[in-house]
């Protein structure tokens, strides 16, 4: 991937492609690498990504048991929202991601990513999915191609920074996922 000419590539700093577990029973998803994560070339290592730590402590989970990416691979400048053209550049990559570690479940964080997935991995489809307060802790079934993949959507971590009342319900909802 590291000789591709994706979107983004030559405004980020680094590349940040996934981290974990290459046999993780779940796979986590967000948007898109944040600046923190532009700097360091690994997933969820801001402010979210302590708390999305703590998430997986709570229910006996470690970054070592799974497997966390995003859709880009690369930071948008000024973390604005990624164009249609970008997540399409991108999505092979995450797909290829998937079907290589072989998830029991994939769990998308985030209302974009939820959606995302949700969709069939066509953003063209988003629209008919239902926003991540309406989904978050329900197990679904995506299928994509050949392949039929078990979807529990979740918060994305800064949803529980920015609005703490937030916090049970996530906490909740990794029980949820790690019971599965």
């Amino acid at each position: 991937m590291a000789q591709c000419d994706l979107p983004l590539k030559s405004s980020a700093k680094r590349l940040v492609f996934g981290q974990g577990n290459p046999n993780a029973r779940i796979f986590f998803v967000g948007q898109a690498p944040g600046r923190k994560e532009d700097e360091t070339g690994l997933p969820f290592i801001g402010t979210a990504g302590r708390f999305l730590d703590s998430l997986f402590a709570s229910v006996g989970v470690s970054r070592a048991d799974v497997y966390i990416t995003s859709i880009l691979k690369y930071f948008p400048p000024r973390n604005r929202a990624p164009s249609l053209d970008e997540i399409i550049a991108h999505t092979p990559f995450l797909v290829e991601q998937i079907k290589i570690i072989d998830p029991h479940m994939i769990a998308p964080m985030g209302n974009f990513a939820a959606r995302f997935v949700l969709s069939g991995f066509d953003i063209t489809k988003m629209d008919a999915v239902p926003p991540i307060s309406a989904i978050h802790g329900k197990i679904q079934k995506v299928t994509f191609k050949k392949y039929t993949f078990t979807v529990m959507p979740l918060y994305h971590p800064a949803a529980g920074l920015y609005f703490p009342p937030l916090k049970k319900t996530m906490m909740e909802d990794f029980k949820s996922f790690a019971s599965q």
